[in-house]
């Protein structure tokens, strides 16, 4: 049972709330002195769990918003926005551990996750040779390396046989800060064509055994979906996967990950490897369809031996999602919070800022880009997957000054 936090901090969030819980909107003024507070999202309960939260919210200062015939009866089941402060809610939390009944346990259980997923300030991740990677409150950058020829971002790309020009490459965006170098070797673009393992091994394994001689102590992730390329990467030195299918396309990778120790990114994805670009992808609930995908896939990484505190969660903009969908995820990014796990972002140069900003190509979306990069690092996001990382320090650069002045 997820609950995640909602926006509910503008009137219109409170309304769109409202209305997504099914409730009558004149209560609307009820609601509005609390506007500010945790927002937390039920999906569902039963309407007698539904009116016992309400109750025991407001006895303690709190609300829940459910749906209207839950009071009456009418209505048997119904989503609950629980309304609160982080001591209401633990104070609900502990008088849910004598209930049994109306589903409430799992109700319990959900709460407890989502609390103490929001509450968790920093990660940190052992990597081989004595190396770590610590994430916390200051948005850090996962640079982008392409040793593709058909990447969607021209300036983006190096050719892996120029070992030169991908050492400098890398050089430059560490210099810029980044603290992931990520290297991907086969395109997921809109009409990209397939390799096969041998092919994208052949490109992929060179560059990081280069990068990691040159570059001991860097943190490096390779950005693939097959079992085969994972396990000779992870052997060359590499230290996160990077997988875009959610363990979906490949069978093993899930076990070669586990075996390996190596960090997953672990994303969200509608539709298969052939039309994640062409099919137009249908959600009931968009963030809510994410958040039951992403917590069964961490079930399916846990039986597969993959620790949860190896993991790294990614809403995956562009792919399998329209447009709208795009946004919301943006909209709702404390909503990943209550898996507990740190949060990538990779948003650069992507279509739907094309969109947002009437631009064309992928050359003319930067400054949409570093908009959602600000974003992100308002939000607390720890890890956006980006292009151009210098640009990229900058804005977080600034946004870092403005938060530590003092006074």
């Amino acid at each position: 049972m997820m609950l995640y936090p909602l926006p509910a901090s503008s009137r219109e969030e409170m309304n769109a709330a409202l209305r997504r819980v099914g409730a009558d909107l004149r209560s609307a003024r009820y609601f509005e002195p609390k506007r500010g507070v945790l927002a937390l999202f039920l999906p569902q309960a039963d309407f007698r769990a539904a009116a016992y939260i309400k109750q025991e919210l407001l006895a303690r200062g709190g609300d829940a918003v459910v749906a209207r015939g839950v009071i009456s009866g009418e209505a048997r089941t119904s989503p609950v926005l629980l309304l609160g402060t982080p001591g209401q809610l633990r104070a609900l939390r502990q008088k849910l551990d004598v209930m049994d009944c109306w589903g409430l346990p799992a109700i319990r259980e959900g709460l407890s996750r989502a609390m103490a997923g929001l509450d968790r300030p920093a990660w940190t991740f052992p990597l081989r040779d004595g190396r770590s990677l610590r994430l916390d409150g200051h948005t850090r950058m996962m640079g982008i390396v392409n040793l593709t020829p058909d990447s969607f971002h021209s300036g983006s790309r190096i050719d892996p046989t120029q070992e030169r020009a991908l050492l400098d490459r890398a050089e430059a965006m560490l210099r810029s800060g980044v603290a992931i170098l990520d290297l991907g070797a086969e395109s997921t673009r809109p009409g990209f064509t397939a390799l096969s393992a041998d092919e994208e091994a052949a490109r992929l394994l060179p560059a990081v055994r280069s990068i990691r001689r040159a570059f001991p102590d860097a943190v490096l992730s390779v950005d693939t979906w097959k079992a085969d390329v994972a396990r000779q990467a992870a052997a060359a030195g590499a230290d996160i996967v990077n997988d875009i299918s959610g363990l979906g396309f490949d069978p093993g990778l899930a076990r070669v990950v586990a075996e390996s120790g190596a960090v997953l990114v672990l994303s969200h994805i509608q539709g298969n490897l052939e039309d994640i670009h062409r099919r137009t992808p249908h959600y009931d609930d968009t963030v809510g369809d994410m958040m039951t995908f992403l917590d069964r896939k961490l079930s399916e990484a846990a039986d597969a031996g993959i620790a949860e505190d190896r993991i790294i969660l990614d809403p995956g903009l562009g792919f399998g999602k329209g447009y709208e969908d795009n946004l919301r995820v943006l909209k709702h990014l404390d909503a990943f919070r209550a898996f507990g796990r740190p949060l990538l972002v990779g948003h650069s140069r992507k279509g739907f800022i094309g969109r947002a900003t009437g631009c064309g190509g992928a050359e003319e979306r930067l400054e949409g880009t570093l908009a959602i990069t600000a974003l992100c690092a308002l939000r607390k996001v720890p890890l956006v997957r980006v292009h151009d990382a210098e640009a990229n320090r900058r804005v977080l650069a600034t946004l870092d000054a403005v938060e530590e002045v003092a006074g």
